[in-house]
């Protein structure tokens, strides 16, 4: 985040699927002494332990929202209406539809001009007022210009991409572009979960350590419950090796992924996958990044 200049004053970090709030924590821990900073952490479950109160910064301010993602319009909360903040989309762990949901959210409901359109139509004029409301509209058309604060940027750790679903995926006119539908997406999404075969061990050993609570376990819950679901299932097990499996379900996730950087593309970002850390550390390592055009990009407020 601090290579693509996004912990700056003057925004909003939005944390899609933010559970006990983390990730924001660790951001605003990141931010230091930058000032006029919100966060707005969006969770559909009540959550436990929440780290809200750990926050020592007085320049922040936390606010959260019990709401599905596929519900939410950034439009209309109004911390974001009010001050019309440019938004910073992170995420941790956003399981399958979950990003596709946080992508299609922020950037088509959060439009890059906030103030939109005025409910209200316009009073009638006489004809003589004309020459009037043509030097009217031509000032507002350039003061909604200085006003459009567009997504500041987007921040995801992809994962989980069995859990994707056809119907909220945002890369479906790639897949039709490239000849597939949603007959061959099914596959994909479910043979993606191979890539991550090496999870079965690893969360095994952690649900047999001693002492562990659900507060304090840092196994995630996607992690627990994918092995048993997907990984054994496939008849295919018996013929292709390990190996095989985790470069083919590598494959499926990075073409689905694919279709998400095109989406994004195709808006006017510069999208991009980079891995975040090693795979000895996480399995589910890559980060999908992206910003605005250059020209797109609006100044911070202080």
């Amino acid at each position: 985040m601090e290579k693509l200049h996004l912990l700056g004053p003057g925004r909003c970090f939005v944390e899609f699927g933010a559970g006990r709030g983390k990730l924001s924590h660790w951001v605003d821990v990141a931010l230091q002494n930058v000032d006029n900073v919100q966060f707005l952490l969006v969770e559909r479950a009540t959550t436990r332990f929440k780290v809200d109160g750990k926050h020592k910064r007085r320049n922040s301010v936390f606010e959260r929202l019990q709401v599905d993602i596929q519900h939410l319009c950034l439009n209309k909360v109004p911390i974001l209406e009010k001050k019309k903040l440019p938004v910073v989309g992170i995420g941790k762990h956003l399981c399958g539809a979950a990003t596709d949901l946080a992508l299609r959210c922020l950037v088509e409901s959060y439009t890059t001009c906030s103030d939109g359109q005025s409910e209200e139509p316009a009073p009638k004029r006489s004809r003589n007022d004309k020459t009037e409301v043509a030097s009217n509209n031509s000032a507002d058309n350039e003061s909604n210009k200085d006003d459009c604060k567009p997504v500041a940027g987007i921040v995801i750790a992809l994962c989980c991409h069995h859990k994707c679903d056809w119907t909220h995926y945002v890369g479906r006119e790639f897949f039709k572009s490239v000849g597939l539908g949603p007959v061959e997406f099914h596959y994909f999404q479910r043979m993606s979960s191979w890539a991550t075969c090496g999870m079965q061990e690893t969360t095994t050993k952690a649900s047999t350590s001693e002492g562990s609570e659900d507060q304090t376990n840092d196994t995630e819950e996607h992690e627990q419950t994918f092995s048993k679901t997907e990984s054994g299932s496939d008849t295919l097990q018996g013929i292709l090796t390990v190996e095989e499996r985790k470069e083919i379900g590598c494959l499926c996730k990075l073409l689905i992924d694919r279709g998400r950087i095109e989406y994004l593309q195709q808006r006017g970002y510069k999208a991009a996958l980079q891995y975040y850390t090693e795979s000895a550390v996480s399995l589910e390592n890559v980060l999908l990044t992206a910003v605005p055009s250059p020209s797109l990009i609006p100044e911070p407020t202080t």
